[in-house]
C-alpha cells in the first residue's frame, strides 16, 4: 500500500492444522485467503500470498512427507507492521542439508515443451517472500517467512 492509512486489521491471527494432501492444501489457502479478506488486499498482493503459500505447503507435501506418507500441517500468520508473518510446521522429512535450498532461477528452454516440471518453487518463494527461515526441533520441520504486503508507506 502506499498511502498513510492504516489497513483494516485481521479479526485474529490464522492458525489451521490439516492433513497433508492436495486436497488439504487447496482448502487451506481458500481459508487463508477468506481470512485476508478484511485487510482489503489487491489482486495482486492476494495473488503473491497464495502463490508464495502454495508453493510452500505443496513442498511440504510433495517432499516432507511423499508419496504415500500422511502428517498434519499447521500453519500460523500474523499480521505485523511490516507485513504478514508465515509459520509452517510439520513432522515430515527434514530439508537436505537441513537448510532451505537456494532457489535459483532456472534458465529457461526456448521451446515451452521442455520446460522442466519442477524447480521454481523454492525461486518463487525466495523472490516473493522475505526473512525465510528454517530449522528442525525435534521431529518438528519449521519453516518461517514474511510476505511484504499490508504495509503502510509514510511520506518523509
Amino acid at each position: 500500500m502506499t498511502s498513510d492509512q492504516p489497513i483494516s486489521q485481521m479479526q485474529r491471527d490464522i492458525r489451521i492444522s490439516f492433513p497433508s494432501t492436495a486436497l488439504s492444501v487447496r482448502r487451506a489457502l481458500e481459508t487463508v485467503t477468506t481470512s485476508l479478506a478484511a485487510l482489503s488486499l489487491g489482486p495482486e498482493e492476494l495473488g503473491t500470498v497464495e502463490l508464495v503459500l502454495a508453493e510452500a505447503l505443496n513442498n511440504v507435501v510433495e517432499h516432507a512427507y511423499g508419496e504415500g506418507e500422511r502428517g498434519w500441517i499447521s500453519l500460523e500468520c500474523t499480521q505485523k507492521p511490516d507485513g504478514l508473518h508465515f509459520t509452517i510446521l510439520d513432522e515430515g522429512k527434514p530439508m537436505p542439508k537441513g537448510i532451505v535450498p537456494m532457489g535459483l532461477r532456472a534458465p529457461l528452454p526456448s521451446e515451452l515443451e521442455a520446460l522442466p516440471e519442477g524447480g521454481f518453487g523454492w525461486f518463487l518463494i525466495q523472490d516473493l517472500s522475505h526473512d525465510v527461515q528454517y530449522f528442525r526441533t525435534g521431529d518438528v520441520n519449521t519453516l518461517s517467512f514474511r510476505v511484504n504486503i499490508g504495509v503502510v508507506v509514510r511520506p518523509n
